[in-house]
């Protein structure tokens, strides 16, 4: 239920043999976002629960969700752009029936996140599927 971007990634991840390469890989994809306008970074989008800060701004369009989103920490700011990858372009009835747990698990980051990454990851996909269930 992936969707492409997601793919691409998860390959690259197959391919990369060790973490500290796999981490890399996923700053350079926070690196290579766009930065989110700092009129975007207000209370009102930003995700309780993630130790560093993060803010995600979703749109739904013809019934397709898509966010944006940044965060002061690269790492953090790498793993948004993966959950961008995982959720964006998706329908937006559908964002719920994405695991990304599961999809994340093939990643491997489950095992490989600290405790307080783990619960940002969890705050923010649960930010998304709840703007995609009220949509």
């Amino acid at each position: 239920m992936a969707t492409e971007a997601f793919e691409d990634i998860a390959e690259t991840f197959d391919f990369l043999d060790d973490w500290e390469d796999r981490y890399r890989h996923v700053i350079d994809l926070g690196r290579a976002m766009e930065p989110l306008d700092d009129a975007f970074k207000v209370p009102a989008t930003k995700v309780n629960g993630c130790a560093s800060q993060v803010w995600l701004v979703p749109e739904v369009a013809d019934g397709v969700f898509r966010f944006r989103g940044d965060s002061d920490a690269m790492i953090v700011r790498g793993l948004v752009a993966i959950l961008g990858a995982l959720f964006n372009g998706v329908p937006v009835a559908e964002v719920g029936k994405i695991d990304a747990r599961a999809e994340l698990g093939r990643l491997g980051l489950n095992d490989h996140l600290s405790a307080q990454r783990s619960n940002g990851v969890r705050a923010m996909v649960a930010r998304i599927q709840e703007v995609a269930a009220a949509a």
